[in-house]
């Protein structure tokens, strides 16, 4: 991410265990409330991108690269990184900028950071806009990594199996995670690479990305996200779910009905459990760039001042 025109300030927070995480406070200064734009992944970092959804003239929002993302250091680290240090960084830089409530905003990973915190803090957050939704339980970590949404592309799945030894085509993820974590770094962008592929496959349904170019691939944000998912996302399983009564603050969701990624049957589940949630169906896969996702998403930050 880079500062434009909107850029309010850039600041780089220094939130303990040697990360330092970059930050960008953009749009209007004077905006009655401020969200905190929390990115996928875990791992992907914030981009230029992420501003369009947002209005400058009427939005204050404050981007930032999670631990081991983006402009964030140590790049590509996944020591003393968990889900509970991420919350407790959001905690820091809304400190950092003096905001005590704010609007969370997140899709994907971020929709989970975003919920995960405001059960730990929820006086500090206003009301949610999520979408993507995935809660970090281990049902929906096996829909990608066991192939459970095969029955959809079971070509992309049986070319992921493919790619690990006959003893592991049971469980691919596990051959592959443990090359990522080990000390060869071949390996580790190999298996990598995998594995993204295997998400990007099917990330859109207007665009898909049927082969990552391995020039330019970057290993180290998918080797974050493995580390989440090999770890159950550093959560008690169904964590999220099994606590969603007490989450009473607005939450609207804005849901995928062909999101290959994370099940819609988890965001509807979440709109019923949480008392002032609103679901919001759209014609979409799991990207936010899905032209109804984006579009239903700004349409309903136009609301919020």
């Amino acid at each position: 991410m880079k500062p434009d025109q909107y850029t309010i300030e850039e600041r780089t927070v220094a939130v303990g265990d040697g990360h330092e995480l970059y930050t960008q406070a953009w749009g209007n200064p004077n905006a009655k409330q401020t969200f905190i734009f929390l990115h996928g992944g875990p791992g992907s970092g914030c981009s230029d991108s992420s501003k369009t959804i947002f209005d400058p003239q009427k939005h204050r929002v404050i981007f930032f690269d999670q631990r081991g993302c983006g402009k964030s250091t140590p790049y590509g680290s996944i020591k003393n990184n968990t889900t509970n240090d991420l919350i407790n960084d959001l905690a820091t830089i809304a400190d950092e900028y003096g905001v005590k409530t704010f609007v969370l905003f997140g899709r994907s990973w971020g929709a989970c950071l975003a919920l995960a915190f405001a059960l730990k803090h929820p006086t500090r957050v206003t009301q949610m806009i999520i979408g993507g939704v995935f809660t970090g339980s281990q049902s929906e970590i096996d829909h990608m990594e066991k192939g459970r949404f095969a029955i959809f592309f079971p070509e992309v799945w049986d070319q992921y199996v493919a790619t690990v030894p006959r003893s592991y085509q049971d469980n691919p993820s596990e051959y592959h995670f443990k090359r990522m974590f080990g000390d060869d770094v071949t390996a580790a962008q190999e298996s990598a690479m995998a594995h993204s592929q295997l998400e990007l496959s099917v990330l859109r349904l207007d665009d898909r990305v049927t082969d990552v170019d391995s020039l330019k691939f970057d290993p180290l944000p998918n080797i974050i996200e493995s580390h989440y998912l090999a770890n159950g996302c550093f959560m008690p399983d169904n964590h999220i779910l099994d606590n969603a009564n007490k989450l009473t603050m607005p939450i609207y969701i804005v849901q995928g009905r062909y999101d290959m990624v994370c099940p819609p049957i988890n965001a509807y589940r979440l709109s019923q459990q949480a008392p002032n949630a609103t679901l919001l169906w759209t014609a979409a896969g799991h990207d936010s760039k899905d032209r109804s996702n984006w579009e239903t998403a700004r349409a309903l930050l136009a609301t919020i001042s």
